[in-house]
């Protein structure tokens, strides 16, 4: 199943997609914000085209944990989104995401014309990265509890290995 993830500015949206394990991220683009049904033609074209089944917009928060007036924005845009595309969204904390993403680019001694060409790209990286990140880890923490759930119930497994 892919996963798209997406950085929601007010002139441009980033975007990135899962593979399809769902383990890793990709840049895609970066689309420049214009009119909301160009903007949604847009997104239509690239879930269509990458098979995506799940949408996941980066949620702007306070650095105490509060949710501003950007994030209801955000979440307003992320319904419109699973409305017209027939689509699950998520939302995902993205504090620090382009602090983050721009420090990576300038590292990587990128111009600074450039860097504002992909940093929204490479947000959206970030954003859907942590997600699958997080989500990779609430499976294995569940699995590992199924696991122990099902070893509770016999004290030691050792036992049959005095019997050969």
């Amino acid at each position: 199943m892919r996963i798209m993830g997406l950085d929601v500015g007010d002139k441009t949206i980033g975007v990135a997609v899962s593979d399809l394990m769902g383990w890793t991220a990709q840049g895609i683009e970066t689309i420049r914000r214009g009119r909301l049904a160009a903007d949604m033609e847009r997104l239509k074209e690239l879930v269509k085209a990458y098979e995506v089944e799940r949408i996941v917009c980066g949620l702007p928060r306070n650095m105490n944990g509060t949710y501003g007036p950007r994030a209801e924005g955000i979440r307003d845009f992320g319904r419109v989104v699973g409305e017209k595309l027939d689509i699950p969204v998520d939302y995902w904390d993205e504090r620090l995401t382009t602090v983050a993403a721009q420090k990576t680019l300038i590292a990587g001694d990128m111009s600074r014309a450039k860097r504002k060409q992909v940093v929204d790209k490479l947000a959206a990286v970030l954003i859907l990265q942590n997600y699958l990140d997080a989500k990779a880890h609430q499976q294995a923490k569940a699995q590992r509890d199924a696991r122990d759930d099902d070893g509770a119930d016999s004290d030691n497994n050792d036992d049959r290995l005095d019997e050969v």
